[in-house]
C-alpha cells in the first residue's frame, strides 16, 4: 500500500477538530449549555404496565397536557410496559391526575402505576461521580501509556481523548439532545475504543523506530507509514462496529437509540483522533520536547 502523506495535512487534520469545537463552542452560549436530562436536573419517572399491546401516540396525548418533551419508552418482554421520563417533579395533584387517565384509558387498577422522583440533588450527585470516572480514566490512561511508551505518547493520547469527548459535547450541544446517564456510559466506553486503536498506532510507531536505530530517523516519514501500515485495521473495525451500531439506532427502541447515538459519533471521532490527531500531535511533541526517544 502506497503511504499516505498524513503529517503534510496536519493543519488541515486540526483545522477540521478546532472548527467541529468551534461550532459546538458557539452552540453552548446561544443555548445556554447541555441540554440535561432528567438524570442531572431531577424530574419524574413513571412506570405503568398497560397489560396489551398500546402505540406510543396514545400515552403521548396522555402526557402532552404535563410535558410535551417526555420521554416516552416501551418495557417488559411483551412491549406491554411503558417509561416516562420527564424532567418535571409532579406534585400530588398531577400525579393523580396522571394515574386517572391511565386508569380510564386502559382500565388498569392505580397500583399499575407507580412515580418515581429524582431530585436535583441526586443529579448533582451523579454529574459529580461522573466527573470522578471521566479523571480516572484519564489518569489511568495517562500513566499506562507514559509507562508502556514514554510520556509524549501519554499526553497526545490523552489530548486525542479530550479531543473525543469534546466531540461528543459538541455533537450534543448542537442538536440539543439530552444528556442523561447514558451518555456518559457511551463516553467512558468510547475512551476505551479510542485509546485501544490509538496504542495500536503508537505500537506500531515503536516498533519501526526499534527498526531505525543507528540511523538518522524522519519522524513525519515515520508517523506516515506506521499510520498507513494500521489504516486497514483501523477502518475495518471502526466500520465493523458502526454497521452494527447503525442497525441498533434505526431499529432499536428510543432507550436504545439513547445509548447508540453517542457511541455512533464516539466511534466516528475516535477513529477521526486515533489516525489522524494523536500521532501528528506526538511529533509536535518531540520536536518541542526533545528528550530521550520512546523505550
Amino acid at each position: 500500500m502506497k503511504t499516505i502523506n498524513f503529517m503534510g495535512a496536519r493543519k488541515l487534520w486540526f483545522g477540521i477538530s478546532l472548527t467541529l469545537l468551534a461550532v459546538g463552542l458557539i452552540f453552548l452560549i446561544i443555548n445556554g449549555g447541555l441540554n440535561l436530562g432528567m438524570d442531572f436536573v431531577g424530574g419524574s419517572s413513571i412506570h405503568a404496565t398497560i397489560g396489551k399491546a398500546f402505540e406510543v401516540s396514545e400515552i403521548r396525548d396522555i402526557m402532552d397536557k404535563y410535558d410535551p418533551n417526555a420521554t416516552i419508552t416501551y418495557a417488559g418482554q411483551n412491549r406491554d410496559q411503558v417509561i416516562v421520563r420527564t424532567k418535571i417533579s409532579f406534585d400530588n395533584e398531577k400525579r393523580a391526575e396522571i394515574v386517572k387517565a391511565f386508569t380510564e384509558k386502559y382500565s388498569l387498577e392505580s397500583n399499575n402505576i407507580s412515580f418515581e422522583t429524582i431530585g436535583p440533588t441526586v443529579g448533582k450527585e451523579l454529574a459529580k461521580q461522573s466527573l470522578i470516572a471521566l479523571l480516572l480514566a484519564f489518569v489511568g490512561i495517562m500513566v499506562y501509556v507514559s509507562f508502556r511508551f514514554e510520556w509524549r505518547f501519554g499526553l497526545a493520547s490523552i489530548a486525542a481523548l479530550i479531543h473525543d469527548v469534546a466531540i461528543m459535547v459538541a455533537a450534543y450541544a448542537i442538536l440539543q439532545i439530552p444528556v442523561n446517564g447514558t451518555f456518559i456510559a457511551a463516553l467512558l466506553t468510547i475512551i476505551g475504543y479510542s485509546i485501544n486503536a490509538t496504542i495500536v498506532i503508537f505500537d506500531k510507531i515503536r516498533e519501526n523506530i526499534k527498526s531505525e536505530r543507528g540511523r538518522k530517523i524522519d519522524y513525519d516519514n515515520l508517523v506516515n507509514v506506521s499510520v498507513t501500515q494500521t489504516l486497514n485495521r483501523s477502518i475495518n473495525t471502526s466500520l465493523t462496529t458502526l454497521i452494527t451500531i447503525f442497525a441498533l439506532y434505526f431499529l432499536g427502541v428510543p432507550a436504545i437509540k439513547d445509548i447508540a447515538f453517542p457511541m455512533i459519533v464516539g466511534i466516528i471521532s475516535g477513529c477521526y483522533s486515533s489516525v489522524l490527531i494523536a500521532s501528528p500531535l506526538w511529533v509536535v511533541l518531540r520536536r518541542r520536547f526533545k528528550v530521550s526517544g520512546a523505550r
